[in-house]
């Protein structure tokens, strides 16, 4: 009996400092997704300001559609960024943007070029032979973003100058009100005619109008680059934001089950406490009797 209690004290004791790591990990991912939040609110202005200069770059092409296939790339061929998570403890995280990936993957009309941030998503990708061309690992924090996206940047206008990828997507988790976060995929290159057409006719947010430096190709294609900088950091910390959404929620479920393991320790030893408690007061009166009778 006493081996009993013994070891359901230790079992107490266990689920008492798993229940400490649980609530340690809380913390953590409730941190994590405070700071990538703030990141994609503090992106707002400088995507704004990027978006309002290629509306002017537009306006003055004429409302022509640029397009980057129209460089070097071969017509068809497709690149996509796939971004995961290189640690555990996500729930359906990774399964569920690798699910989403591979079936709209298998949909495009040619195999894409895939590159991949995350061991976890990578090796769902390659299990289900796409055709990867790099894995990145995934960034700790906010500042370890702008180094990724550099790595990206110069992989993908690698292929694009090389005419290997005239057509890029990116899939990510994307955080949501209802659900903690859904699949997205979301098409960078070429720019979308329509989207290029709505920037264009946005008025100029200031009376003074502005003058574009130098050559008007040049200010584009830099214009261009923050365009992709800024929508690859925003998928990248939405995803992160999400990762972190996941894991909170699957510390939460892990805490509920803790606690009721927990509860259920306890009642049993103490039910096993009382029994040997009552044992003993039994075998104590039992002697006493037998004394007496005697």
């Amino acid at each position: 009996m006493s081996d009993t209690t013994a070891s359901l004290r230790r079992k107490i004791g266990g689920a008492v400092d798993l229940q400490s790591v649980v609530r340690t990990m809380k913390a953590l991912a409730a941190s994590n997704i405070e700071q990538y939040e703030n990141s994609m609110r503090a992106l707002a202005d400088y995507s704004r300001t990027v978006e309002t200069g290629l509306g002017e770059c537009f306006r003055e092409n004429g409302h022509a559609p640029v397009s980057e296939r129209k460089n070097q790339a071969v017509p068809g061929a497709i690149g996509a960024v796939v971004f995961g998570s290189d640690q555990g403890l996500v729930g359906q995280f990774n399964d569920v943007v690798a699910d989403f990936a591979i079936r709209a993957l298998a949909a495009l009309p040619v195999p894409p070029k895939v590159w991949v941030v995350g061991e976890r998503v990578n090796a769902r990708l390659a299990a289900a032979g796409l055709r990867l061309m790099g894995l990145f690992a995934v960034p700790n924090s906010v500042k370890g973003i702008t180094p990724l996206i550099g790595q990206i940047l110069v992989e993908s206008e690698t292929s694009h100058d090389q005419g290997e990828v005239g057509e890029l997507h990116l899939f990510f988790n994307r955080p949501t009100s209802g659900p903690v976060f859904a699949p997205v995929d979301q098409r960078l290159l070429p720019l979308d005619d329509n989207w290029q057409r709505k920037l264009a006719e946005l008025p100029w947010p200031t009376k003074f109008l502005p003058e574009i430096m130098g050559s008007g190709t040049v200010t584009l294609r830099a214009l261009i680059r923050g365009y992709l900088f800024v929508s690859l950091f925003r998928a990248c910390a939405e995803s992160l934001a999400s990762e972190n959404a996941s894991r909170l929620a699957a510390m939460q479920r892990a805490e509920k089950n803790i606690n009721e393991l927990q509860q259920e320790l306890i009642v049993t030893f103490h039910r096993l406490r009382q029994s040997s408690i009552d044992e003993e007061l039994f075998d104590v009166i039992s002697g006493f009797e037998a004394l007496s009778v005697g």
